[in-house]
């Protein structure tokens, strides 16, 4: 997180630097070639900088760029008063102005995929600012090449028409909105979902739809994705044949929440699944993107929602163990449908010669009390299980990167294991061959073990009951277990890493809580059979939609009440 807060400092910088710069020498001095190669080098800057801050405000560098090319095209030509490039800036000036406030305007339309419906304007919109950029890029060479003014004001000109389009067509829809609804609803409307899977969380947390998808998808029954960031839009559509809405306001979402929902899915406890409960002829429904012994894991505000679904009776005690009052009617144990394919070893896997160990370090968490990653002692582990000829497979947090102290820790790991495979030829996997070329199933598959701070990997891994070592980076001592009861049926190794080596032969060689963890994967996974496991979740999902609900017909071409209505 600091990461991105020294990006966006230097991108600031950087931009209103060479701005600022580039007029300068192009006002007040005869370098018009060096200021014009400013200015290009300015609005690469604003370039960059809207990649890491896309709601930044570059309207006074625009402006600062915009005059010192317009200076110097007018200093190449050297030819007095030319009236082509006085209205290129006026046509220039507008844009600056005018571009920002469409693009925030287009912002707040719905947007959709995997719909038979194409809405250009807000696509075309969220481009005016590049558009506006690359103009600006074109007038630069113009006056560096000393073109004649008319091409820069042909070019000003097909941005503005572009601009002049796209501003029509957004106000016809702000004040002369269809009748029936825009075509987004009108298509959900024949669609007629019957459940809606809810999504609004940071940057680099569609994991936690894309987990689920599949398994919504075997409901067997039509149903809908909406989100409320636009940059799940791209990831989410290509993972689901579902239709997939991109929801910036609360308009926006009365017009995609039709009147055939009966339920709606939420897989995390993010702040905007407000916006979603208050629509009450719903049954909202909690089901998580994971099951451990974090404390998110038995947040309170669970209790807003109708149902929640649960992995097994452990997750329903870890909410009375924090003191999280829940009625029992709202718990349901549906099982850990993602571990299906995991496969299970009964047997003993003690004493191998060259043992694979799969590690999961976590991240640090938004809060201290939330921090369980073990990055800052893992070169210890890492080391100690190379000694051993294990082969390592390093499978990080997506948010690991976030934080600038844990990305340098990881580099590191990974420079270990290169040069172990280097000198062993050991198959040690890291980086995209751990974390996107492979599942988290078929690295659980792979694994002879596991090391893991607390997670939901633990949860999961659990469901093999094979041998796993895990972490505790607090200051809980003898009460660790206490606070997490999932360890108790794994190897806990200190912060200090003072026991590794005890911890790593118990959980290599003797394997002495072999029999523990089975008991403990009835608490967490819950019992039931391994041929059928999935068909618990889509069971208890279906009974969601009750079987006596009619749904209405689609009304084409009329007015359809909101769900709010």
């Amino acid at each position: 997180m600091r990461g991105d807060l020294v990006r966006k400092l230097l991108a600031r910088v950087l931009t209103t630097g060479l701005a600022v710069l580039s007029f300068l020498v192009v006002a007040l001095t005869g370098a018009t070639g060096w200021g014009l190669a400013l200015a290009v080098a300015a609005l690469a800057a604003t370039a960059w900088e809207r990649r890491v801050r896309p709601t930044a405000d570059g309207l006074a560098e625009s402006v600062l760029i915009a005059a010192g090319i317009l200076v110097g095209y007018a200093r190449r030509l050297d030819a007095g008063f030319d009236p082509a490039l006085a209205a290129t800036a006026l046509v220039l000036l507008g844009l600056v102005l005018l571009v920002g406030p469409l693009r925030d305007a287009g912002a707040l339309e719905i947007r959709a995929a995997n719909l038979p419906v194409r809405s250009w304007t807000p696509l075309v919109a969220a481009r005016l600012g590049d558009a506006l950029l690359a103009l600006l890029a074109v007038v630069a060479l113009a006056a560096g090449l000393a073109l004649p003014a008319w091409v820069a004001l042909v070019a000003a000109l097909l941005v503005a028409a572009g601009c002049g389009a796209v501003g029509l067509d957004l106000a016809r829809r702000r004040f002369r909105p269809p009748a029936g609804g825009g075509p987004v609803g009108r298509a959900l409307r024949r669609h007629q979902p019957e459940f809606v899977l809810y999504f609004s969380a940071p940057p680099g947390s569609e994991y936690q739809v894309t987990m689920w998808l599949p398994y919504l998808e075997r409901i067997g029954r039509p149903f809908m994705v909406l989100l409320r960031e636009p940059e799940f839009l791209p990831a989410v559509a290509a993972a689901t044949r579902a239709p997939v809405v991109f929801c910036p306001t609360l308009r926006t979402m009365d017009e995609a929440l039709v009147p055939s929902l009966r339920a709606a899915f939420y897989v995390n406890h993010g702040a905007k699944n407000s916006h979603c409960i208050r629509f009450s002829q719903l049954t909202h429904v909690q089901l998580h993107h994971g099951d451990s012994d974090k404390a998110p894991s038995a947040n309170p505000v669970s209790a807003i929602f109708d149902k929640i679904f649960v992995a097994g009776p452990a997750a329903i005690e870890r909410y009375a163990r924090a003191g999280v009052e829940i009625p029992a009617e709202k718990f349901v144990v549906v099982g850990r449908p993602q571990v299906e394919a995991i496969e299970v070893r009964r047997e003993p896997a003690t004493a191998r010669a060259h043992p694979t160990v799969l590690y999961t370090p976590t991240w640090t968490g938004h809060h201290a009390d939330a921090d369980y990653c073990s990055l800052p002692v893992a070169e210890t582990v890492i080391r100690r299980l190379l000694d051993r000829g294990a082969t390592v497979i390093l499978r990080a947090h997506p948010y690991t990167a976030q934080n600038p102290a844990s990305a340098r820790q990881l580099a590191r790991l990974t420079e270990l294991l290169a040069a172990d495979r280097a000198k062993t030829g050991r198959a040690h996997l890291w980086g995209a061959a751990a974390g996107r070329d492979l599942t988290l199933t078929e690295c659980v598959n792979r694994a002879d073990a596991l090391v893991s701070d607390v997670s939901g990997v633990i949860s999961d891994w659990l469901y093999s009951g094979k041998p796993y070592a895990v972490t505790d980076m607090g200051v809980d001592g003898e009460h660790f277990v206490e606070r997490f009861p999932l360890a108790g049926s794994g190897y806990v190794l200190r912060r200090d890493m003072s026991n590794v080596d005890e911890v790593l032969t118990e959980l290599l060689d003797t394997d002495p809580k072999a029999a523990d963890r089975w008991a403990t994967r009835i608490r967490y996974l819950g019992d039931f059979p391994a041929e059928s496991y999935a068909e618990v979740f889509l069971d208890a999902a279906r009974q969601q939609l009750a079987a006596d609900w009619t749904v209405p017909a689609p009304r084409d071409g009329s007015p359809v009440p909101s769900p709010a209505g």
